[in-house]
């Protein structure tokens, strides 16, 4: 179903031959890649696989997307089919992407066989254990028809016809999956909400849930983050097809309209099973992850939070595709394998920071943990957080235009302690030169010294450094180092509808209309931070820091232009506390 509201669209370049995996339109063409077979000079295949390239399948209003289908080549049985659906390409390969990243993401070539489509399955590896895996051009990709929409109802609809269609075909059981990382987890969540009815499972791992709320306004803040660079290095179609303008499209409404809301999934209406992967150190998909566990309205459901970036999880950790292959057995061969009876509903990561590695597999009971201590530490005038509000006013201001100029409060842990869950910021503040302004609240681990840590996002055995300490500045990227959880709202946009709100800690922001606000007027704003799980020793310390900049270590560049001035933050922010200004941050307290 096309949005109502009529969407922007930018020109994208045309498909070549020889970039990004592209090799030609080769309906009707089918080969067979024998075992041994090394065709990118990467990871061998093991067994014979057919390939069925560009198979048309008609979606309800006529358009043609175009599918790639892997399958054992000798298989006489019929199989399930796992979907790995995206805008990117569907020849567009781990091996394209990686080398932009970097150190690769510490996946080796010998770790992929540059059959998968980038952030989905490796064919190499489930087409010898009885699957077919199926690539696909979505609407406007590649030599599909019409023009590209990022995820939304209009993808969702074409998700649904795609599953039937394959489970209609004559080599499939009637069983689809569907998996993969970041924009394949996305899709998931959608396509899993039309309720298609031959959709068995989903493995959304590292899937945001709504692309408002967690990607390009988050808090209100618009940010293109990393979209300019997958639009231009990535993403390719056909002269007549456009991809979503989100630029043009936050221009034109910057608060909520039927577009962006088009852009939230409804978890409440996924049915089928869920196996959700998801880690505190995604700058994009965490907060999805959660909502999914949260509101999915049933027991099928798992989910595991993780410590490492996600390719690597996902190409380079042979464990989470054996266990990702014992959920798909289950719920896509039938096979009684103990699925249900043997995997933990909830695992957990615990980050140490610094040089330490994570605590992973933390069996929990719920998320967020039962009996979690939610306690509140008010901000005070020495730059202390302390567990009792002072009586007396006071101030602290910070340039807002200057990104090494923020307020910072510490708490110093007495005895050892872990907090797991969702952490929120209560802040009273003010701005004398701007009617609005926009807040970032990020939360940092300090060793016993004092000095603000960072977490690796690879196991050190997999990278070139054997200390955080040793890695240039040129290589910190929010890919292979985390900061912190954060939290950002822009002031004109703090109301809250508690109806909506997953968890008291996490209020839900409408993002309705913008209240402004008399410049040195002072707002109350409840900020939720996003998930963390962090464990902290005596003598370490964690800090909020409050500034009117971004927060982050660099990330991508970034094709756009700047903000409109109206939209940047101006002169001295102010933090009220104390008396009449209860400001504080809420840290969730867990059990060890």
């Amino acid at each position: 179903m096309p949005n109502p509201v009529q969407v922007a669209t930018k020109r994208i370049k045309l498909p070549v031959e020889g970039e990004n995996g592209y090799a030609g339109f080769q309906p009707g063409k089918t080969e067979v890649l024998k075992a041994g077979a090394n065709p990118f000079d990467a990871k061998p295949i093991t067994s014979d696989i057919r390939i069925d390239h560009d198979v048309e399948v008609k979606m309800r209003d006529g358009a043609r997307l175009y599918i790639d289908v892997y399958r054992p080549a000798d298989s006489t049985e019929k199989i399930p089919a796992v979907l790995s659906w995206s805008f990117y390409g569907k020849k567009y390969s781990a091996l394209d992407m990686l080398p932009m990243c970097v150190w690769n993401c510490c996946v080796p070539r010998s770790d992929l066989s540059g059959l998968e489509k980038f952030e989905g399955l490796d064919p190499a590896h489930w087409c010898p254990k009885g699957y077919a895996i199926v690539s696909v051009d979505t609407r406007g990709a590649g030599n599909s028809d019409g023009q590209i929409c990022v995820m939304g109802s209009q993808d969702a609809e074409d998700g649904y016809d795609i599953v039937e269609a394959v489970a209609a075909m004559d080599w499939c059981n009637g069983n689809v999956g569907m998996a993969g990382n970041s924009a394949l987890a996305i899709a998931q969540w959608f396509i899993a909400a039309q309720q298609p009815p031959s959709l068995k499972a989903i493995a959304p791992w590292e899937g945001m849930s709504d692309m408002y709320r967690e990607q390009f306004c988050r808090g209100g803040w618009f940010s293109m983050s990393n979209f300019d660079l997958i639009a231009n290095a990535i993403v390719r179609g056909q002269p007549n097809s456009g991809l979503e303008d989100f630029d043009a499209m936050y221009r034109r409404s910057a608060t909520q309209n039927s577009y962006w809301k088009d852009k939230r999934v409804d978890m409440t209406k996924i049915r089928c099973p869920a196996y959700i992967r998801g880690s505190d150190v995604s700058s994009i998909h965490t907060m999805g992850s959660v909502r999914g566990w949260l509101e999915i309205p049933h027991d099928d459901k798992w989910i595991h939070w993780g410590s490492k970036q996600e390719w690597y999880e996902l190409y380079s950790t042979p464990e989470a595709m054996e266990e990702l292959g014992v959920f798909f057995d289950r719920y896509l061969k039938n096979v009684d394998n103990g699925w249900e009876k043997n995997t933990p509903k909830v695992r957990w990561s615990a980050l140490q920071f610094g040089d330490r590695e994570a605590i992973d597999d933390i069996v929990l009971e719920d998320f967020p943990v039962p009996n979690t201590e939610y306690r509140e530490l008010f901000l005070s005038p020495d730059n202390k957080l302390q567990p009792a509000r002072s009586a007396a006013l006071s101030t602290v201001s910070h340039d807002s235009e200057d990104f090494k100029s923020f307020s910072d409060f510490t708490y110093t842990f007495s005895e050892p302690a872990r907090l797991i869950g969702l952490p929120k910021a209560i802040l009273y503040m003010s701005c004398d030169a701007r009617d609005d302004f926009t807040v970032f609240a990020i939360l940092r681990k300090k060793d016993k010294d004092g000095k603000d840590l960072m977490h690796l996002n690879f196991p050190f055995k997999a990278t070139p450094v054997k200390s955080i300490a040793e890695i240039a500045t040129k290589d910190q990227a929010s890919l292979n180092l985390h900061l912190g959880s954060m939290g950002i709202l822009r002031a004109s946009q703090r109301a809250i509808d508690e109806s909506r709100s997953i968890h008291p800690q996490f209020p839900f922001h409408p993002h309705a209309k913008q209240q402004k606000i008399k410049p040195g007027n002072i707002v109350k704003l409840e900020i939720g931070i996003w998930a963390m799980g962090v464990d902290f020793d005596a003598g370490e310390s964690i800090s909020i820091r409050v500034g009117g900049q971004f927060p982050g270590l660099a990330e991508y560049t970034s094709f756009s232009g700047p903000r409109p001035e109206e939209e940047q933050n101006r002169g001295k922010h102010t933090i009220h506390f104390g008396a009449e200004y209860p400001s504080s941050v809420i840290l969730p307290f867990t059990p060890r």
